[in-house]
């Protein structure tokens, strides 16, 4: 609450996510859940449940308790995990336990200050459009008016809420879509970066037996010291790039802060771009295990993904930003993957959801049934599509000065950019310019903080960098 006006709940990529003790606060995640509540008596949903997780951030399993409260207090059963779990895992316990949804206090790759609260409907994979705008009108009508909350022990002695432990049915299932015996068998030497985050433990555990496997920055810590925010790219991943030169790993693996993404480091130390990952996993399925099936792309994800479609007789389906787009779309036409540009990519047989360990394993599953080691993979991958590379910008902005920087570029209809003629130009999610030779660039908010983010794609690091360039003159930021 802001004197008498109730804060405007608003629902981004993927959930709600504002800063701890300011807009995140005991009260409004109590209107979340009373609005979740409502939600599911009226999809008829109640009865089965629901299911609320939580990450390692400072204070998660205290808004998550008062999740459960909120939701015992509406008489909705609660399976409440009993410690922090990475998203992937929360939402596959939707499955398990055939509950209506869940909830994950989470505000996965923000900065620390940050925390968020997730919504996963009955199907296990992020909210659907037409999901977040029915929750935001139940919070709407929920704020403000006194929620009704059943306190632990009450709750727990009626039966309304029971603790879970969340691992051993993901687990369990993971065990049954790759094959962990051979992978521990394998001899690869790998390392493991945790940032800090709920995914911590998973991967050693899987890959238990593996010699020369190490996890680092596995230790709860909400301020997620030496990096700007978890998530897993390169400017982050400086101690495992020096981990995997000084140990000669074959290959490092970091997961963000609730393990719904990942990031590669390769043999050398060098970051693998998230283009060039999903790129990897869609041939992995494609070529190395002879799977087929349609491909879905967020915007901002790589062209090398329409090449693949092409070679092995698969559509693509591209969408705007964001798993509330890619999952539908992914359910609907049974894709065998899906994925975004932030590192999140879904997997069919899976659930339709992000999940950075699943990723993980196959990018290792891919490695040692060819031989390969990440670099040499890259390099098959150029001689199946072509040299492509890629970056993002990410700049900070006043957000008085949205409208002027979108008036900007609404206004801008540039024929050529770093000398090569505009094909076409699209507003999907932003506005994206695309060039002859297959290049592209792109000017978008972020749907989490307050970023104008600039992304590109094209044959050379220097002709990335002289879009981004150009986009962020166009801009005028």
């Amino acid at each position: 609450m802001k004197g008498n006006t109730c804060l405007a709940i608003q629902f981004g990529t993927d959930g709600w996510r504002a800063i701890t003790g300011w807009d995140f606060t005991a009260e409004n995640v109590r209107a979340c859940a009373q609005g979740v509540a409502q939600y599911l008596k009226g999809k008829g949903l109640a009865p089965r449940g629901l299911v609320v997780g939580y990450d390692t951030r400072f204070a998660s399993e205290d808004f998550a308790a008062e999740v459960a409260q909120v939701a015992a207090g509406n008489g909705v059963p609660t399976l409440l995990c009993g410690k922090a779990a990475p998203t992937p895992v929360v939402s596959y316990n939707i499955v398990h336990h055939y509950a209506g949804g869940a909830v994950i206090i989470t505000a996965s790759h923000n900065p620390p200050q940050w925390n968020g609260f997730k919504y996963k409907p009955e199907y296990a994979g992020s909210a659907s459009q037409e999901v977040v705008d029915a929750l935001e009108q139940e919070i709407a009508q929920a704020q403000g008016h006194e929620i009704p909350r059943l306190p632990l022990p009450e709750a727990r002695a009626k039966g309304l809420v029971k603790e879970i432990e969340p691992g051993p049915p993901y687990l369990a299932h993971i065990g049954k879509l790759v094959d962990l015996g051979a992978l521990r068998a394998s001899g690869l030497k790998v390392g493991i970066d945790a940032m800090h985050g709920a995914g911590a433990g998973y991967l050693p555990h899987l890959l238990d037996g593996l010699p020369g496997l190490t996890e680092l920055r596995s230790e709860r810590n909400p301020s997620f010291p030496g990096m700007r925010q978890p998530e897993p790219v390169a400017h982050n991943l400086a101690p495992l790039s020096q981990h995997v030169l000084g140990q000669r790993c074959d290959v490092g693996i970091a997961l963000d802060g609730d393990a719904d993404r990942v990031g590669i480091i390769d043999e050398h130390g060098q970051f693998l771009s998230t283009l060039h990952t999903f790129a990897l996993l869609c041939l992995y399925l494609l070529e190395t295990r002879g799977q087929r099936g349609p491909l879905v792309k967020s915007i901002t994800m790589t062209s090398m993904v329409y090449r693949l479609g092409e070679l092995y007789g698969v559509p693509v389906h591209e969408t705007p930003v964001g798993f509330k787009y890619l999952g539908p779309v992914m359910r609907q036409q049974d894709a065998l993957a899906a994925g975004e540009e932030s590192g999140g990519y879904a997997f069919r047989g899976h659930i339709p959801e992000r999940d950075g360990i699943l990723s993980g394993l196959f990018i290792l599953d891919m490695m040692a049934r060819t031989g390969k080691r990440p670099s040499e993979l890259v390099q098959h991958l150029y001689s199946k599509v072509g040299e492509h590379h890629f970056d993002r910008w990410d700049i900070p902005f006043d957000p008085s000065k949205r409208a002027a920087v979108v008036q900007r570029v609404a206004s801008r209809n540039p024929e050529t950019l770093t000398g090569k003629r505009v094909q076409g130009r699209d507003e999907t999610d932003g506005a994206r310019f695309r060039l002859n030779g297959g290049a592209w660039v792109l000017i978008r908010f972020s749907g989490t903080e307050p970023l104008l983010r600039l992304y590109a794609e094209a044959e050379s690091p220097a002709q990335v960098e002289r879009l981004l360039t150009e986009a962020r003159d166009m801009a005028g930021v």
